[in-house]
């Protein structure tokens, strides 16, 4: 059911320039069974493999790298497996670490899904994890927990950057093709509220299983409809397939708008330019932002052969920021290294001064991309030019609009 990935570093790699700062309180820590224990629960071979899985994998271990592998004096070990995109199996593993492998925090979880069942799971046992990869806001509404941190996106921020642009370019009516699950419903639901917010109009949605090979039926559907927007509240493969049908019938040719909701940089490489250009993207992050990006990446790129999205950098840096708080509380125990992570900003060279909310909401800015065309890109993976830098304050939703039952009311 699931496949272990045991790696120990007792040796300082190239990030030992970064690695002091987790070698305090060495002498006497408090780590349970001398082993610093992390795993990720991906898509390791279905339609979200491109953008979580061995990506994801690959993001966490360079962060264990950068640190020596080792924190205060005690090695980190990595653990993987593969959910099948089934709710089931994801809880099952979850309950298998914690109970046998002695899994300390689970650090991603690919899709929502699986991921809300393993949340339940992580309550039930007091243990930390941490989410890039899902996208719905229950994770930090109804889902909530003492231990929960979403970290990378979610619906809300995407439906505030995505929506609210396009609708102030007079695109104001909008049909949905929606993946027929927790994250498409969500999408659906927080992009729709920041339209008619903005006095635009809903003419219709198609909810379709995940996986969906055939989408004409549903973008007759859109395209008869008439909206200026047809949107795409799906993600991975679901995305291209759609994208390549939807330019089949001619939707942008007739006049109409294609948004892909959770579009990523992989989606793009594989869809290519021409097919591709003109599409907005919302991420957290863009490899080619600046000398580090681009550095870290090209090392990222050498390993997986694809430049990384803001799921797999997200990974990366909740790895980063949950070694560093085990540092910090001169434990593994969920409690004290939580509240370290809360009182530190998050600082590494993807997500710069975020920060984490009593709701688990990791805050930071959100940042609008459009795809270039061929013409416009210099070198593969060139893809994006940015459009706007959203700040965190406004891209996700307020604190005083959450649901969880953590957050204080005055």
């Amino acid at each position: 059911m699931s496949r272990l990935n045991r790696r120990t570093f007792g040796q300082v790699t190239a990030g030992a320039l970064v690695a002091a700062p987790f070698a305090a309180r060495a002498q006497s820590p408090a780590i349970s069974d001398d082993v610093i224990r992390i795993g990720l629960i991906e898509d390791m071979s279905g339609i979200y493999a491109d953008i979580t899985g061995f990506g994801c994998v690959t993001a966490a271990q360079m962060a264990i790298d950068e640190v020596g592998g080792t924190v205060l004096g005690k090695p980190v070990e990595l653990v993987h497996a593969d959910h099948q995109n089934k709710p089931d199996i994801a809880a099952s593993i979850a309950r298998q670490w914690f109970d046998e492998r002695r899994v300390d925090a689970i650090l991603d979880v690919a899709s929502s899904s699986p991921a809300l069942a393993v949340i339940e799971i992580a309550k039930e046992k007091g243990k930390i994890i941490t989410l890039s990869s899902p996208g719905s806001t229950r994770i930090t509404n109804e889902n909530c927990g003492p231990f929960v941190t979403h970290w990378a996106y979610d619906t809300y921020a995407i439906a505030q950057s995505t929506a609210q642009a396009l609708v102030r370019q007079g695109f104001d009516s909008w049909f949905f093709v929606t993946a027929d699950y927790a994250f498409g419903h969500g999408l659906q639901e927080q992009t729709s509220r920041v339209v008619t917010e903005h006095n635009g109009r809903i003419l219709g949605s198609v909810r379709l299983p995940v996986g969906t090979a055939d989408f004409a039926s549903a973008l007759l559907r859109a395209q008869s409809s008439g909206a200026k927007v047809v949107a795409l509240a799906n993600a991975g493969t679901d995305t291209i397939n759609s994208v390549k049908q939807a330019a089949q019938f001619g939707l942008t040719q007739g006049g109409q708008k294609l948004a892909t909701l959770a579009c990523f940089i992989n989606d793009v490489h594989g869809l290519g330019l021409a097919e591709a250009q003109g599409l907005t993207i919302t991420e957290a992050s863009y490899w080619d932002t600046n000398d580090e990006t681009r550095a870290w990446s090209r090392t990222f790129f050498d390993k997986v052969k694809a430049m990384p999205n803001m799921l797999q950098t997200g990974t990366y840096s909740s790895v980063r920021h949950y070694l560093k708080a085990v540092a910090a509380a001169g434990t593994d125990a969920s409690g004290p290294v939580t509240a370290a992570m809360r009182a530190t900003a998050v600082d590494d060279i993807f997500y710069k001064g975020g920060r984490i909310r009593p709701d688990g909401r990791m805050v930071h800015p959100m940042k609008l991309y459009e795809v270039k065309k061929p013409s416009e890109s210099k070198a593969p993976w060139d893809y994006y030019k940015l459009l706007a830098t959203i700040p965190g304050d406004q891209a996700f939703q307020p604190i005083d609009r959450s649901t969880c039952s953590l957050v204080r009311r005055t």
